[in-house]
């Protein structure tokens, strides 16, 4: 064991009574003391070593109430340089939709402060994978659809022991009672006329509203709405979405031959920031979901 100096401030006192081991010399054991098989130094006191140095000393002493000298080690200490080393991948919040096309996540913000509303121009597919994936996030669901029977294995499903996916009839949706602590993602899927529904966009209660395809009401929705997203359509309908997003002519060529489980969003708020995402649907989703498609 390796001698050294106690800490700061605290000075080594032998032991009333015994003399201090001072250089290197035995110091008496008191009664007892002698050469026999008892003999031996005493309580607290150090054996001496080669040459006469006690080995221990004062630092092999214990220190009641500091416990024992750890190891010495220099400084863990980086240069300013050196700082970017520690960064951490931390991506966005909220619910990954796919990827892009740079295969990084998408991510689409489902808990927010402030009312949110988009617009599905697709299938029922692909609201199906945000709503069950909004669900393992901890946030509830609440679909407002007149096609029951196509969300009801979802539903079931997600379903475990709590009622994360709750079925509304169309205009029969009951506050839900959003709040930072139990967020709800409302999906409409009430054709392509959707009335005005009774729940409405609003803080930690965002609203997806599902239209199959362009029709009268389309307009409206999509410049209201805050994201946009368009899967496969017809030419006349890429050339009527392009006027309204502002898209440029490459990606209102591309529209109309968009695979099934592709959607260009769309931010209505920043004219043209868009995205490409690329579902890709776990074997899980697959199992339960099927194969992307865009006809339902």
């Amino acid at each position: 064991m390796s001698t050294a100096s106690p800490l700061p401030g605290m000075a080594a006192t032998p032991a009333p009574g015994r003399p201090s081991p001072a250089n290197g010399s035995r110091p008496d054991s008191g009664a007892g003391a002698g050469t026999g098989a008892g003999a031996g130094p005493g309580r607290g006191e150090s054996r001496p070593g080669p040459g006469g140095a006690g080995v221990g000393g004062a630092a092999s002493r214990r220190r009641f109430g500091f416990g024992l000298l750890g190891p010495r080690r220099s400084r863990h200490e980086l240069a300013p340089e050196q700082f970017e080393a520690l960064a951490l991948p931390v991506g966005d919040d909220g619910v990954v939709i796919g990827t892009d096309s740079r295969d990084a996540p998408a991510v689409l913000g489902v808990g927010r402060p402030t009312p949110f509303d988009a617009v599905l121009i697709g299938g029922a597919w692909t609201a199906q994978v945000i709503a069950l994936r909004t669900v393992g996030t901890g946030a509830r669901v609440a679909v407002e659809t007149g096609r029951r029977q196509l969300w009801t294995p979802l539903a079931q499903a997600a379903n475990s022991g709590q009622p994360c996916v709750t079925l509304h009839d169309v205009g029969r949706v009951p506050p839900q009672g959003a709040s930072v602590h139990s967020p709800v993602l409302v999906v409409r899927d009430c054709g392509v006329r959707p009335p005005r529904g009774r729940v409405v966009a609003a803080p930690w209660q965002p609203v997806v509203t599902l239209l199959p395809y362009l029709g009268p009401d389309a307009p409206r929705l999509v410049t209201g709405a805050d994201l946009v997203g368009v899967q496969r359509v017809s030419p006349e309908e890429a050339a009527q979405l392009g006027r309204l997003l502002g898209l440029g002519a490459d990606d209102v060529a591309a529209l109309p031959s968009l695979a099934d489980g592709v959607t260009l969003w769309c931010a209505t708020r920043a004219r043209g920031a868009h995205m490409y995402v690329d579902v890709r649907p776990t074997a899980a989703e697959v199992g339960l979901l099927g194969a992307a498609r865009r006809m339902d």
